[in-house]
C-alpha cells in the first residue's frame, strides 16, 4: 500500500475508535444509577425477548395483511381464443414450424420385455429362448423418445423387418404417459 492510503485508513480507524467511544460513554451515563457498570443478563434478556416479541407481532400482522388480499383477489378472467384456434393457419404458419423438422428422434420398436439375473445372462449361448412379456400376436409397441405413441404388427419388407401402425395414441394418452 501507499503511505497515502495508509494515513486514510489510520485517520478512519481513529475516527471509528472514538465514534465507538462516545456510544460506550453514552450507554454508561443511560444506566440506571443502582445498575452498575454493565446491564444485567437478566435486563438484557428480558430486552431481548421484547423485541422478539414485537418482530413476531410485526409479523403476524403482515400474514394477516397477506390472508385478507387473498380474500379480496378474483379469479382471473381469460378471453377465449378456441375460435381463433379452429381457424385455418395461413402458409406462414407453417413456416415457423419448418425449424423442429430436423430435429432428429430416436424411434425404436419393441417386441416384448423380460427381467433376467446376470448368472441367467451369463449362461445364455446360440440358440437360448429368452421368454418375453408379451403373447404371440400382441402388437409391438412403438416408442419415440422414451414415449409411447403408436402401436403395430411385425412385417418384413426386401428381407428386412418393419413395422405397420395400427393404432396411434391419442394426444390425451401421450400427455397422460408425461406426468
Amino acid at each position: 500500500m501507499s503511505n497515502g492510503q495508509d494515513q486514510d485508513q489510520d485517520a478512519l480507524a481513529a475516527e471509528w475508535a472514538a465514534q465507538l467511544d462516545a456510544d460506550m460513554n453514552e450507554d454508561a451515563e443511560a444506566e440506571p444509577a443502582g445498575g452498575g457498570a454493565k446491564e444485567s443478563d437478566d435486563d438484557l434478556a428480558s430486552r431481548w425477548a421484547d423485541a422478539l416479541a414485537s418482530e413476531e407481532e410485526e409479523s403476524t400482522q403482515a400474514g394477516w395483511d397477506k390472508a385478507t388480499l387473498r380474500a379480496q383477489a378474483s379469479d382471473a378472467r381469460f378471453k377465449d381464443m378456441t375460435d381463433i384456434a379452429r381457424q385455418p393457419r395461413a402458409d406462414n404458419a407453417k413456416r415457423e414450424l419448418d425449424f423442429i423438422l430436423d430435429i432428429p428422434l430416436d424411434v425404436s420398436a419393441e417386441l416384448g420385455r423380460t427381467r433376467l439375473l446376470i448368472n441367467e445372462l451369463l449362461q445364455l449361448g446360440q440358440g437360448s429362448v429368452v421368454e418375453l412379456n408379451k403373447l404371440a400376436g400382441e402388437p409391438l409397441e412403438v416408442y419415440v423418445n422414451g414415449k409411447l405413441v403408436a402401436r403395430g404388427e411385425a412385417v418384413v419388407i426386401n428381407e428386412k423387418f418393419g413395422v405397420r401402425l395400427t393404432d396411434i395414441i391419442s394426444p390425451i394418452e401421450r400427455v397422460k404417459q408425461l406426468g
